[in-house]
């Protein structure tokens, strides 16, 4: 199994590959932010579009495409890509997105109209004309989309894989259906007012185990719909928490047997919501034991990593490996003293293998 992590600006891109003993395999875990694909201001071809035309170099393709949840930050790099690819469709072979439609069928309730995605689509390559369409009918024409709603408590087997489904809920759902109405201000709900990288994590710490320490989970209704699940390949287990809400998983992790006892192993966790401080706590460090800790965002918005979500894992975990996909965010996070008081490591990953 191989692991890169995207340069996906403030969001977030994983590529999985493996062969699963017939041949070789693609997931595709979200896209990142527009640039993620391509730049059209600077003319400059991101990651994802990279790793797209190596796949199809192989002659290989994208088994599986995974769209946690519909912020711009997940979703932009996927369509741009669609958008200025016509041969998108043909490079994927199934996708997994719980659309606002999708989710109002599988509810039985009316649909929300701010869940609405749309592409714009070169019709003429040479005029460059673009036709409106939604994403939905795009993916429902072109045969790689089958409507089915990922939901908690799925064990899903393919390619030799498991894929466990840790969230969201039909409660997720409905939030998101019924409540949600502003496709601009809903990221806003959980972003830091201001950078705490100046702080050192030993007081971070010291103020997360005070009695008078409250933890307060984000309330953004689109990160609480985001998938998340943990994947089995062979004997190792990994955790992709997308945006998740930490409380959530949490519990489902119970559900699933595990506790702080007995813990949940993995090789790797990527770290919910680009290190916000509201999408993990120290119940949820506590019940996943790992080493890796992954963190996606380049923190050119929202100021992510919050540095107290460092801290909360250095607390659990002294010796925690931070793999971040930006080097001036691991430049700039920590501080001489935090180095000499914990051992931890950051380092710069552009991918994991094993």
């Amino acid at each position: 199994m191989k692991i890169k992590f995207l340069q996906a600006g403030n969001g977030d891109s994983l590529l999985l590959s493996f062969n699963d003993g017939k041949q070789d395999r693609n997931i595709l875990i979200d896209g990142g932010v527009a640039d993620t694909y391509y730049s059209q201001s600077s003319n400059i071809e991101g990651d994802l579009k990279t790793e797209l035309d190596f796949i199809k170099k192989k002659s290989e393709c994208i088994d599986l495409l995974i769209l946690t949840h519909i912020d711009n930050d997940h979703i932009c790099g996927l369509l741009k890509w669609f958008e200025l690819d016509d041969k998108a469709h043909e490079l994927v072979k199934n996708i997994w997105f719980n659309s606002g439609k999708s989710i109002a069928r599988h509810l039985n309730e009316p649909e929300n109209e701010y869940l609405k995605v749309g592409l714009n689509i070169f019709s003429d390559s040479q005029t460059g004309v673009h036709e409106a369409i939604q994403f939905e009918d795009y993916l429902l024409e072109k045969k790689i989309w089958n409507q089915k709603i990922i939901i908690q408590g799925e064990d899903i087997e393919e390619f030799g894989i498991k894929i466990q489904i840790l969230s969201p809920n039909d409660d997720h759902l409905k939030k998101l259906l019924t409540e949600y109405k502003e496709k601009s201000s809903d990221p806003a709900y959980t972003a830091a007012k201001e950078k705490d990288w100046d702080k050192n994590l030993k007081d971070l710490i010291e103020e997360e185990n005070g009695s008078d320490f409250r933890f307060y989970q984000d309330t953004s209704i689109k990160n609480g719909s985001s998938i998340s699940f943990i994947l089995t390949s062979g004997n190792k287990r990994f955790l992709f928490l997308a945006d998740s809400h930490p409380q959530g998983i949490v519990k489902q992790l119970k559900t699933r047997g595990f506790s702080k006892n007995n813990p949940l192993e993995v090789e790797v966790l990527k770290v919910s919501h680009h290190g916000s401080k509201a999408n993990t706590n120290k119940e949820l460090l506590e019940i996943v034991k790992t080493e890796n800790y992954i963190i996606s965002t380049d923190s050119s918005s929202y100021n992510h990593p919050s540095k107290r979500t460092l801290a909360r894992i250095v607390n659990v975990k002294p010796d925690a490996i931070f793999h971040f996909n930006y080097e001036h965010v691991r430049n700039a996070i920590f501080t001489d003293m935090d180095r000499n008081d914990y051992p931890f490591k950051a380092k710069v990953t552009k991918e994991l293998e094993y």
